[in-house]
């Protein structure tokens, strides 16, 4: 599998969170060449690779396939458009952003800003200050935009020095590619374990695709993989991982504490680079709503270390996408 071309054309995808059909068309693309692939309503991909053993536990691979973005909220009698977040934005990269706005036509707009000769030197403000500017006067912006329709900062995917990558919505079609990768690893190869996977919806908007997924595929056990914040210069090390030490391995009461050192076992017997995430409580990710599906669900969470979480310049080394691919198809082969 290119990985690479595989990662630009699912972050090009747009799948703002509550409207992903784009992205899920692309993820159902590249899934059905590895699995069965099938959608419901609520827009989440789902996948069943070969033929259910009953004898055996089925492991679901999952990853949210929406993106941060926003909506619009009203529209000015002279044309200029009110957005909200739809999902947790960073503000302080909204100013001056050009963006697409998804119409019955696309149109390109731009964050309105205040030059720094008018402005009174304050630099903070949140979406609420903000507009964008689309050129139009109200009535013509009326034909076009309607509200509710979503607003995406765009930005193709970009080889860095070395292996990193930067790119919108890494998070967490970095996650979807490694569980394709995972799974082209495993092609032709015997597991485990009956293998699954659900690429969910609405993650960022309260990880709502995640509940109604898991429970219609009944995983007995469940990978979750997102990505988590990697360290730039000054935050603690406590807190981030390192891009490039490879695949962060989570640790949390929500999680399955024994099924967390089972991946830190194959890890470590396999030579995979990996490093931990320990969390005090819930995990932010699908990994809390899956673990209580049903009947309970034993989850962990692997996570692809992160920079600039939640802005249109997301960054990423794709050595972890690989161990973290490496280390699920090494899991699912346990005993092979």
């Amino acid at each position: 599998m290119e990985l690479m071309k595989v990662l630009s054309e699912l972050c090009g995808a747009r799948g703002v969170s509550g409207n992903e059909t784009q992205a899920c068309k692309k993820a159902e693309e590249y899934l059905s060449g590895y699995a069965k692939v099938s959608h419901d309503a609520f827009g989440n991909v789902y996948g069943v690779v070969g033929e259910k053993d009953d004898a055996r536990q089925t492991l679901m691979l999952e990853a949210h396939i929406d993106e941060i973005g926003y909506i619009v909220t009203y529209i000015t009698d002279d044309g200029f458009l009110k957005i909200s977040g739809c999902g947790g934005i960073d503000e302080r990269a909204l100013a001056a952003q050009q963006v697409t706005v998804l119409g019955k036509k696309e149109i390109q707009g731009v964050i309105t800003s205040v030059p720094p000769h008018l402005s009174s030197g304050e630099s903070g403000f949140t979406v609420d200050d903000v507009f964008v500017d689309i050129g139009m006067t109200g009535e013509q912006a009326r034909e076009i935009v309607s509200l509710g329709d979503r607003v995406l900062v765009e930005n193709d995917l970009e080889l860095m020095q070395g292996h990193c990558v930067t790119s919108k919505a890494l998070d967490d079609r970095s996650g979807v590619a490694a569980i394709l990768l995972a799974l082209d690893k495993l092609k032709g190869r015997q597991t485990k374990y009956n293998i699954c996977v659900l690429f969910a919806s609405q993650e960022e908007t309260g990880e709502r695709g995640a509940k109604t997924g898991a429970y219609k595929l009944e995983p007995d056990i469940a990978v979750a993989v997102d990505v988590s914040f990697a360290k730039t210069h000054f935050e603690s090390e406590e807190k981030c991982g390192i891009m490039g030490g490879g695949v962060m391995i989570g640790i949390a009461p929500s999680l399955s504490r024994e099924l967390s050192q089972e991946f830190i076992n194959t890890a470590k017997n396999s030579g995979i680079a990996w490093q931990t995430e320990v969390m005090n409580g819930k995990t932010g990710t699908d990994a809390d709503n899956i673990g209580v599906s049903r009947g309970g669900v034993k989850t962990v969470t692997l996570s692809i270390p992160l920079r600039y979480m939640h802005t249109p310049t997301e960054v990423i080394d794709l050595r972890d996408v690989e161990a973290t691919a490496s280390l699920i198809a090494e899991f699912a082969m346990a005993g092979e």
